[in-house]
């Protein structure tokens, strides 16, 4: 069943590439450049918080295996929505809280999901996650693709992705592929 791609952004793309790679009913991740004004932005520009992107991932899913509401419950779990422009010690526009929309459905889904966690008070301080229309997007230079999988041991990888990656298996494991080797 084709569907619309999830583009997301919460914090470096690294994060969010890692875990999303793992969800079974994902056929794809991708990371991006998204909700910014210059053409074809590079990782240097972008990191520069001028060009107004974010990082994102831009996800393919099997809608028949996962849904997009299921993908924004991961998403809010991966990271902390209530920041602005900041997770942790990534500070900058293009470290926002993101959800690029594709469509009316998905609009509604991520406004009920909001909704959702607001009244059940699942974070101490309010969301501030953006909801903004997808536009252009840019894929992110090759060496970003599956970056934690290619480079655990770097710095940034073992201290922040690696356990983001562990935690989030934990809690979603029913979710998670789990590889036999």
């Amino acid at each position: 069943m084709p569907t619309s791609p999830a583009i997301l952004g919460g914090g470096c793309f690294w994060c969010l590439d890692a875990v999303f790679r793992q969800i079974q009913g994902v056929t794809g991740v991708e990371c991006g450049y998204t909700g910014g004004q210059v053409q074809n932005p590079g990782y240097r520009a972008v990191c520069q918080g001028t060009t107004g992107h974010a990082e994102v991932v831009k996800i393919s899913y099997d809608a028949s295996r996962i849904s997009y509401r299921d993908l924004l419950g991961i998403f809010f779990a991966l990271h902390d929505p209530t920041t602005l422009n900041r997770q942790g010690n990534d500070i900058g526009p293009q470290y926002r809280s993101s959800i690029f929309i594709q469509d009316d459905d998905q609009l509604a889904i991520a406004k009920s999901v909001i909704a959702e966690l607001t009244s059940a008070q699942t974070f101490a301080n309010p969301i501030v996650t953006t909801l903004e229309t997808a536009g252009p997007y840019y894929p992110a230079e090759p060496y970003h693709q599956n970056y934690f999988a290619h480079n655990p041991e770097q710095a940034y990888c073992a201290a922040v992705v690696a356990p983001k990656v562990a935690k989030m298996r934990q809690r979603f494991l029913s979710r998670w592929y789990i590889n036999p080797d």
